[in-house]
């Protein structure tokens, strides 16, 4: 689900450095990060969020992703920059990190709520808490449920320069998402046809996650969006930042 093709359909929201920095601006602006802070940025994708945090000589960062092909090219990319990056290709839910071993755990990009069963969500919280030192900080990323059932939109589509063109029907059912997507070239044809689902937060029970997971002091902070222009960007342009600290 999360290889190269990914990277084209949501182009718009995880390959534009403008939306990153924007976002990175947010996470310095909720976690009291400083420089020599060791961040892990679990769920890390291709590792952007990390990438412009050592723009900002925040350094010591380690990127977490099940996706072998976006560790990779999270890799690549920090060797172009000549960042010291650590990339690890794991579960979040049992990343074989050591204990205690991190200031600050991000989880953004939307990366909860993919898996099928509710405990999933908790498990990676949970293993978040475990690598995190006592008195670090954890911020997570997700949907806002009820901005999304209010603009809910049950077919959308958009076009990627001259020749692909994606198009995503989706049905809610309760809390939760079923999408298909499918992905067409003009020139080769269909690319993708894939089905999946999201678990719906609203700020409340994002709130009540993260307090059940352990993390004090917990702030939900709703209505966020990195995008300048209207449009349907999937389930990036309507999020909420939860943020809590491990006793």
């Amino acid at each position: 689900m999360f290889d190269e093709v990914y990277l084209l359909t949501d182009a718009r929201s995880v390959c534009d450095e403008e939306i990153t920095r924007r976002e990175v601006d947010l996470i310095c602006e909720l976690l009291p990060i400083r420089h020599g802070h060791r961040i892990l940025d679990l769920c890390g994708g291709h590792g952007r969020h990390s990438l412009e945090l050592c723009a900002r000589a925040f350094s010591w960062c380690t990127v977490l992703d099940y996706s072998r092909y976006l560790i990779d090219y999270a890799r690549t990319c920090a060797t172009g920059h000549n960042y010291q990056i650590d990339f690890i290709q794991a579960d979040a839910k049992s990343t074989g990190l050591p204990p205690e071993s991190f200031d600050h755990v991000l989880i953004m990009g939307n990366s909860l709520g993919y898996a099928s069963e509710p405990a999933a969500d908790r498990k990676i919280l949970a293993e978040a808490k475990r690598v995190l030192r006592p008195g670090g900080w954890l911020l997570i990323d997700v949907t806002n449920g009820t901005a999304v059932r209010d603009s809910f939109n049950p077919s959308a589509w958009h076009e990627i320069g001259t020749d692909i063109v994606v198009c995503r029907q989706r049905e809610m059912e309760g809390n939760i998402v079923y999408a298909r997507e499918m992905v067409l070239s003009k020139e080769k044809g269909l690319l993708r046809d894939r089905t999946y689902s999201i678990r719906l937060y609203e700020s409340q029970t994002v709130g009540t996650l993260v307090e059940q997971a352990g993390f004090r002091g917990v702030n939900v902070h709703t209505n966020f969006s990195p995008h300048d222009r209207e449009g349907d960007y999937g389930f990036m342009n309507h999020r909420m930042l939860a943020a809590g600290q491990k006793p």
